[in-house]
C-alpha cells in the first residue's frame, strides 16, 4: 500500500466493487515449499469475503485452508509523464489502482463452488454480446468431472489495503492534463478511474 494517505479509500462499497469490475488477482501464501501464488478468478461476496478456486494440483490448494493469505487485485495502470504538469519541476511517476485483501481462508464444499462458478460465468458473459453461456449447455458428468479437478475457497477479508493512485495530491488543472495524457497514451482505463474516483 502506498505510504500517502491521499491514495487510500475506506469506501468499501467502492473497493468490492472495483474488484467485481476487474475480476482477477494474484493469491499469495507462504507454504512450506516457499512462497507461492496463485492467479485467479475472483468474485466478491459484497460481505466481507472474496471467493476463487484453482486447479485441485496447484502448489497453493493443498496449504490455503486454515491459513491467512494475501489477494493482490490491480487494477489499470499508466506512466505519468512530467511533460503533463504545469509546474516543469516534477518527475516521471506511475498511476495505479491496486487492493490487497489479506485475511484466513477456508475451503468451500462442491455446493458453494458450483454457485461460484454460476456467479462467474453470469457475470462475465453479461459483459459479451449474444446469448450467454450457462452450465446447462454442459454434460452433466463432464460438468461433475471438470468441477473434481479444482477446489473453491472464501477468504475473509480482515484487512483491506487499497491504493487508489490517481493523482489525488495535484492540482485539477494537473489532474485534467495526466488524465488527458494518459488516455492519448492508450492507457484509458486509468484515466476514466481518474475522472470518476478522484476528486
Amino acid at each position: 500500500m502506498h505510504p500517502n494517505a491521499d491514495f487510500r479509500s475506506d469506501d468499501r462499497a467502492q473497493l468490492e466493487s472495483l474488484i467485481d469490475q476487474i475480476g482477477f488477482g494474484m493469491v499469495f501464501l507462504t507454504t512450506p515449499d516457499g512462497p507461492r501464488v496463485a492467479h485467479t478468478a475472483l468474485l466478491s461476496t459484497r460481505d466481507g469475503a472474496v471467493r476463487f478456486h484453482l486447479s485441485r494440483g496447484n502448489a497453493l490448494s493443498k496449504h490455503l485452508a486454515g491459513n491467512d493469505a494475501l489477494i493482490v487485485v490491480n487494477g489499470p495502470d499508466g506512466y505519468v509523464s512530467p511533460r503533463w504538469y504545469a509546474d516543469p519541476g516534477q518527475v516521471p511517476t506511475w498511476n495505479y489502482v491496486a487492493l490487497e485483501l489479506e485475511g484466513p481462508v477456508r475451503r468451500m464444499d462442491a455446493e458453494g463452488t458450483v454457485a461460484l462458478l454460476d456467479a462467474l460465468a453470469e457475470r462475465h458473459e453479461a459483459r459479451i454480446a449474444g446469448a450467454p453461456w450457462t452450465r446447462a449447455r454442459m454434460d452433466e458428468a463432464k460438468f461433475r468431472q471438470m468441477l473434481g479437478a479444482i477446489v473453491g475457497f472464501e477468504l475473509e477479508v480482515r484487512a483491506w489495503r487499497p491504493t487508489l493512485k490517481l493523482s489525488q495530491n495535484k492540482s485539477a488543472d494537473d489532474r485534467a492534463a495526466v488524465a488527458a495524457g494518459l488516455e492519448a497514451a492508450g492507457a484509458a482505463g486509468v484515466a476514466r478511474l481518474m475522472r470518476t474516483l478522484a476528486p
